[in-house]
């Protein structure tokens, strides 16, 4: 509490510091009566902000191209204060968001394309970082890209040419980094926020000789967390930075980026008592503050033998979490020679990510119950057993734990450690040229692009019996004889099932893509966009097999059937093809109206660790994407609304699951078949009068399954025409600001309500999230070269539920008509930002 009463005042003193000496809006401007410090020159933006440079061959006005298109710039980057990439893409139409599991590594779907990332590829400065959309436990989207204040604009194109442009893509999110003018500029910026929040964001940009530029900047934070779980939660940052030559043609740049970054993962959490769902498990577990990760599993050690028959330790920290070190270099070039103009980029990244977290596996069960289960196994290994008894785990027996003091449950959960060290190099070249015929003008664009990567696959997996609880304690399960003394141990310090899953690999591939583009002026009015892809793949790789072996501790159940590597490797060449192609059409009824439509085909191969990943499938996706849309402009005003029908046959969903029989999680269930969905997103800005202004975003639509089966026994009857695993009908936001000046002051006051509506967890709908609303608000103040900002989301501390257990439901729900196990919104958090700019 002292924390945050801190906070809250050095907010409201910085918030009075800038307000003074008046607040209330003046009928006129008036000369201030105070001196106040001159604002620094406003920074040039690269581009104006209706211009966009992705999924087209040259920059184009938004109005203009024959696609759904949005940028976010700097300002609105700002205002809407995003916690993590994934919330700031949230205010995006057709883009649903699952943003509740930390600032990295979260759910994005496009269009209900039902995978983790909904193929949202993204780039910085038109380049990947990591040519995959998906590595080992980490991607290339949110896993890699953090906002700070060295992003000029995030530009995000939804179908359209996105598969022209980027491999495996249904949407593409471009990150635009700021580079140097002429005019030295600079910003810092203090965030300190209720949580436990302290984040120093800078950059600095400017001329080094003539014609030569640089900009530099990054952030460095640390975070105690949304849930309180006992250490800090999230701790790092990144720098990047950029030196800039302009020639009379055109120009080079030189770009470099380090991240050295911890982040923690936000698992599920049960919120109702399974034995009666009317009951809640908030007294033991708060839905919106409270968290299974603890302070209990700080120091784990994970046994597991090797292919040579040695047992190897790994220690594992949940406070490392999700721990991304990486390091990228980029070259880009353009330039024009004469009529054609040559466009050059060059990148490779090289880094290493290792995780450690919390997964749930099920729901929690009555404590006796699950203890009576394992009755006939002790008794068979110690003999005389009398009675099992819980214990927190470590203490050998002394410190006994009666559940029925508490909610009279336990809970199954699954410490993950797993490493991948990756590498990432990619290049792209292409040429355009416009060409004047008697039919208008085509301006047509050649390239190809190609890249080299791969990485190392190693994970470990060790289910813990702990509390249900806040911060939980892991739990011993005893064996007594009738004299009361320890027999034996189900447990083994608190792991059910020592190294439960195993996993080992390594993959290298290569691509090279070839791809060219036709922009048609038929006449001023009318534009005909036609774009081709061919790709060609190279996947090499080797899993490890793996097999069941008891370590040989008598004292134990824990480690009878613990995964070890039997030595042995399975060796996998992949070598696939994909075509991909698009056409669009535009046309102008003025300048303020026009209307477009697109078709296109995405198909989307393995990706490349599926060689090194046993069981992994093959099939590739592939899909129809149609899109046709309306579009005006009003001053301040606009409106794009855009229909669109997506048809995946085949489409690859397949995933991995729990195994409460055997404790494994790295079992891949193979989940293939056609999906389709329709709908309409809206995405439009109304100045209402003066100083209100309302924006939103409004998507609707129809996902569902066609014709699925799954290896573990999903048939089709019973998922055909079912709504798509945690995909709304609808989601949306609207907002309102208020922008006007006080006394010498620019203020922005504004808030945000986000809806999104009922979802399933499971293919086959029998378990429901329920839909849920939630409010933001917040207040800038910009007073010169100063700036303050109040930013507070989830204001109400609304109740909603994402994802559910998707170790555990995705197949036969949870056995309860509305979810009572899920990922629920954080409770309300509060961010204080004060900044400086010269």
């Amino acid at each position: 509490m002292q924390k945050n009463r801190f906070l809250s005042s050095t907010g409201l003193w910085a918030f009075a510091a800038l307000a003074t000496p008046a607040v209330a809006q003046q009928p006129a401007p008036v000369a201030s009566a105070v001196p106040q410090a001159a604002a620094p020159a406003a920074e040039p933006e690269a581009v104006p902000s209706d211009i966009v440079v992705t999924g087209s061959a040259r920059a184009q006005r938004r109005f203009d191209v024959s696609y759904a298109v949005n940028t976010l710039s700097s300002d609105d980057i700002k205002k809407l204060a995003p916690q993590s990439m994934a919330q700031l893409l949230s205010a995006i139409p057709g883009v649903q968001v699952e943003s509740t599991g930390g600032e990295v590594q979260n759910i994005t779907r496009v269009r209900g394309i039902p995978t983790d990332r909904g193929y949202l590829y993204f780039q910085q400065d038109g380049l990947p970082l990591f040519h995959d959309l998906d590595g080992y436990f980490f991607n290339a989207g949110d896993g890699m890209n953090r906002t700070d204040l060295m992003t000029q604009r995030v530009e995000v194109v939804r179908g359209g040419p996105a598969p022209i442009y980027a491999s495996g893509a249904a949407a593409i999110a471009n990150v635009i980094t700021r580079t140097g003018t002429d005019t030295p500029h600079g910003e810092a910026k203090l965030t300190l926020g209720t949580s436990g929040l302290y984040r120093l964001d800078a950059y600095q940009s400017g001329p080094l000789g003539h014609d030569t530029y640089y900009a530099v900047g990054g952030f460095i934070r640390q975070n105690d967390g949304y849930r309180d779980a006992g250490f800090p939660f999230d701790r790092g940052g990144q720098i990047r930075g950029n030196l800039k030559h302009d020639f009379s043609n055109g120009s080079i740049k030189l770009s470099g980026e380090y991240v050295n970054d911890r982040n923690g993962f936000y698992l599920s959490l049960p919120t109702a008592d399974p034995r009666n769902p009317s009951v809640s498990l908030n007294p033991f577990l708060n839905s919106l503050t409270g968290t299974l990760s603890t302070p209990a599993l700080r120091s784990v050690n994970i046994a597991y033998r090797n292919g040579a028959g040695v047992i190897q330790n790994r220690s594992g920290d949940l406070a490392d979490g999700r721990h991304m070190r990486m390091g990228n270099a980029q070259l880009d070039y353009e330039g024009d020679y004469g009529p054609w103009h040559v466009s050059a980029k060059a990148g490779y990244t090289s880094g290493r990510s290792t995780l450690d977290a919390l997964y749930t596996t099920s729901n929690p069960q009555d404590a006796t119950t699950f203890a009576n289960g394992f009755r006939s196994a002790a008794q068979s290994a110690f003999g005389n057993v009398a009675r099992l008894g819980y214990a927190i785990a470590g203490t050998n027996g002394a410190t006994v734990y009666d559940p029925a003091s508490q909610s009279g449950l336990v809970l199954s959960a699954q410490y993950r450690s797993t490493e991948a060290k990756f590498y990432s190099g990619q290049g792209d070249l292409s040429v355009t040229r416009k060409f004047e015929t008697p039919i208008g003008t085509h301006d047509i664009r050649v390239g190809v692009y190609g890249a080299d990567w791969g990485s190392t696959v190693f994970g470990v997996y060790q289910n813990y019996l702990v509390q249900v609880a806040s911060q939980p304690k892991t739990l011993d399960l005893i064996a007594y004889d009738a004299q009361g003394a320890v027999r034996g141990y189900v447990t083994d310090n608190g792991a059910l099932n020592d190294a439960s899953s195993l996993v080992g690999g390594k993959y290298d591939a290569q691509m090279v893509a070839v791809y060219g583009t036709d922009t048609w002026d038929v006449t001023d009015k009318l534009r005909i966009d036609l774009g081709l892809r061919q790709e060609y793949y190279s996947y090499t790789g080797f899993s490890q097999t793996t097999a069941a072996y008891n370590l040989g501790n008598a004292t134990t159940l824990a480690d009878n059937s613990t995964r070890g590597f039997t030595g042995a490797i399975v060796n996998t060449k992949l070598k696939p093809k994909a075509t991909n192609w698009t056409v669009g059409a535009n046309y102008d009824l003025s300048r303020s109206f026009g209307v477009y439509a697109r078709a296109s085909q995405l198909e989307v191969p393995a990706y490349a660790s599926s060689v090194a990943i046993a069981g992994s499938s093959f099939t590739a996706s592939k899909a129809k994407l149609y899109e046709a849309g309306v579009k005006a402009v009003s001053g301040r005003s606009y409106l794009y609304v855009t229909g669109f029908y997506t048809k995946f046959d085949p489409l690859n969903a397949s995933f991995t699951t729990f195994n409460p029989t055997t404790g494994r999680s790295d079992q891949v269930v193979n989940f293939v078949g056609s999906a389709e969905d329709k709908g309409v997103e809206a995405d439009g800005q109304w100045h209402v009068r003066g100083p209100l202004m309302l924006a939103g975003a409004l998507t609707v639509q129809d996902p569902k399954y066609i014709n699925f089966t799954s290896s573990a026994g999903a048939n089709a009857g019973a998922v055909a025409g079912k709504q798509i695993v945690r995909q709304p009908k609808v989601y949306g936001n609207i907002r309102p600001s208020l922008d006007f000046n006080a006394g010498g002051n620019r203020v922005s006051v504004y808030g945000r309500y986000d809806y999104v509506g009922k979802r399933f967890v499971d293919v086959t709908n029998t378990t429901a999230l329920p839909g849920y609303g939630y409010f933001s608000a917040g207040v800038m103040v910009d007073r010169g070269p100063w700036s303050f900002q109040v930013a507070g989301d989830n204001i109400t501390n609304a109740h909603g539920l994402t994802e559910g257990n998707t170790a555990g439901d995705t197949l036969t729900g949870q056995g309860t008509p509305d979810a009572i196990f899920g990922r629920p919104l954080w409770g309300r958090n509060v961010r204080f930002s004060l900044g400086l700019k010269w």
